[in-house]
């Protein structure tokens, strides 16, 4: 009977672990039935540890195979610890004896010196259960929290029990650089478990994301860029206007989220939905931002995410955000294109991929381009704007290189003096090197049966989830001084050696990764980066901007969150029209 079982449950590769199992089984189920019940609760406890071995060496994902051994297993066991015992004891008492013995065995063995990352330091509870690092994470600020283990534990730290987060820029191009590794299994979290058809970001097999990126990097070249300048100066122009008439105390950052948002929806689709006009009516937005908080959890915990799409169940606030997206992408990909927005690249109407794309990966990478387009951009900017009213003298001057390149009666929306805005550029860098879009970094791990990889000067073993903690990087003091934590965008400048550099000067360029590195960087970088330099330039042309009394700056910081990306709170100002340029 139980080989019937082992061909049902057995498909990819589980049946090797059952007969494992039930080779082991019949002797020491024998033993239970005619020994004591002291031997009987030994022999569950040792097929618990055989349960513990398999785990351990394969990680079986399939739902089925997992139930049988974490439920039918302990609950088959009960009836011969039920000859002992009374079957209403025995239940409790088997089950209670199979999950101590399971639980000691793991956190004996993720402490034990036989762990492949033992000789890595981190916190107990990180080195036991990746749900302490869920708890935090799921609290907002991870990235405060492995800032203050690297400061602890040093450049690599255990902040898993097989997770570890790197400090050095030396591991940066070994790890996520052409020859480094792919994307790690949180990102099936993040996705919410396999998908018929992955968006292009999900996607771990390098050269299928190699495959799938192509349009993207077309539809992001630099003749592609300036085919989406006049959306750019439209949406910014409504920007400037919505918060220039706004009477009182404005929430400029929810403005700037409404405004990716609309304009994300323009390049990508061709037109999509107008929060700037209308606001958040249908909580499109607040879908958005709450799925981070569900995601963030998925992510370190990708396993349930099988057990989810088995039952059907959980993550209805990511499944709502979807449906926003999948609606309107179907229905754009029915219209076929009529500008060349990214739509245009994806369903292949250049013509330039030797077949069209399945409609499914079409919709999925539209859906993509709006979460990953809108949100990032959104807390970069809303950031930057906080940095620059946190520093007057800094928005002062940032305020005199825009009306020197673009005085009155100038179009603020025209790219033509953004390579000329040196401070400009600087401004945008440092509020980058402070708060990245990602402050903990994008997870990596190796491919199964690759082998382990020195990354760095590190060794780390295969089955090692690894991360370069940006945030931390580059507010090291070993690669940016002096005010490694500070807002200071003359550094960029000192760098470029327009200005004398101060005493105990350090600048790393390697150590600058904002839009992440290699071959899964962020494809949307120079949009990003354009949208960022026109919606500047024209709020210093047109607005002045100041926080709204009472604010404490310190709130914005308070509020952020390291939600995988960065979750803004509010950022209270009061916005007056420049009539005059001094």
């Amino acid at each position: 009977m139980h080989e019937r079982f082992v061909t049902y449950i057995g498909h990819r590769g589980d049946s090797i672990r059952l007969h494992l199992f039930f080779r082991m089984s019949p002797s020491l189920l024998q033993t239970a039935l005619t020994s004591s019940l002291r031997d009987s609760l030994l022999t569950v406890a040792a097929l618990s540890l055989t349960t513990h071995y398999i785990y351990n060496r394969w990680e079986p994902t399939n739902v089925t195979f997992q139930f049988f051994l974490l439920a039918v297993v302990p609950l088959v066991l009960s009836i011969f610890v039920g000859t002992h015992v009374s079957i209403l004891a025995a239940v409790p008492l088997t089950f209670l004896t199979y999950y101590a013995t399971l639980c000691t065995s793991v956190v004996l063995y993720r402490l034990s010196p036989f762990h492949p990352l033992a000789r890595y330091p981190g916190p107990i509870p990180c080195k036991i259960s990746q749900f302490w690092m869920t708890n935090i994470s799921m609290k907002g600020k991870r990235h405060l929290y492995i800032q203050r283990l690297h400061e602890k534990y040093g450049d690599i730290v255990r902040i898993g029990p097989n997770e570890v987060s790197i400090r050095d820029p030396s591991a940066i191009n070994p790890l996520m650089g052409t020859n480094g590794w792919p994307k790690g299994p949180n990102f099936l979290g993040r996705s919410m478990g396999p998908q018929p058809m992955q968006a292009m970001i999900m996607i771990r097999n390098t050269a299928e994301h190699h495959r799938r990126r192509r349009p993207w990097n077309r539809a992001f070249s630099t003749a592609a860029l300036k085919e989406y300048e006049p959306l750019v100066a439209k949406r910014v122009n409504q920007l400037v206007e919505k918060i220039a008439s706004d009477k009182g105390v404005v929430d400029i950052a929810k403005y700037i989220g409404y405004f990716t948002y609309d304009f994300m929806g323009d390049m990508a689709f061709g037109g999509w939905y107008e929060m700037l006009r209308d606001g958040d009516a249908d909580g499109r937005w607040k879908a958005m931002e709450d799925s981070l908080r569900a995601t963030v959890f998925l992510e370190h915990i990708p396993w349930i995410t099988y057990w989810m799409q088995k039952l059907g169940v959980g993550a209805e606030v990511i499944q709502k955000q979807r449906s926003f997206a999948l609606a309107r992408a179907d229905e754009r990909y029915k219209q076929g294109s009529k500008t060349k927005d990214l739509f245009y690249y994806l369903n292949n109407d250049d013509g330039a991929e030797p077949e069209p794309p399945a409609k499914a990966q079409v919709i999925s990478d539209g859906n993509l381009a709006i979460i990953a387009g809108s949100d990032t951009t959104a807390s970069v900017l809303a950031n930057i704007i906080y940095y620059l009213l946190r520093e007057p003298t800094a928005y002062k001057r940032l305020q005199q290189e825009v009306d020197l390149y673009y005085p009155p009666g100038e179009d603020a929306t025209e790219t033509k003096n953004h390579t000329k805005m040196v401070f400009l550029e600087a401004v945008i860098n440092e509020a980058l090197r402070l708060l990245p879009a990602v402050p903990s970094g994008s997870q990596r791990a190796a491919y199964p049966g690759s082998g382990g990889k020195a990354i760095g000067p590190y060794y780390l073993p295969e089955g090692t989830h690894a991360r370069i903690h940006f945030y931390s990087v580059q507010r090291d003091p070993r690669n940016f001084s002096p005010h490694p934590e500070s807002f200071w965008p003359d550094r960029w400048i000192v760098a470029e050696g327009d200005i004398p550099a101060p005493k105990d000067f350090k600048h790393n360029p390697a150590a600058f990764t904002p839009f992440s590195f290699g071959p899964y960087n962020c494809v949307g970088k120079n949009l990003a980066l354009q949208e960022m330099r026109t919606v500047l330039c024209s709020f210093l042309q047109n607005l002045d901007l100041r926080f709204a009394d009472g604010y404490d700056p310190e709130d914005w910081i308070r509020d952020i969150e390291d939600m995988f990306v960065v979750k803004k709170g509010r950022l209270p100002v009061i916005a007056t029209r420049r009539t005059h340029h001094s």
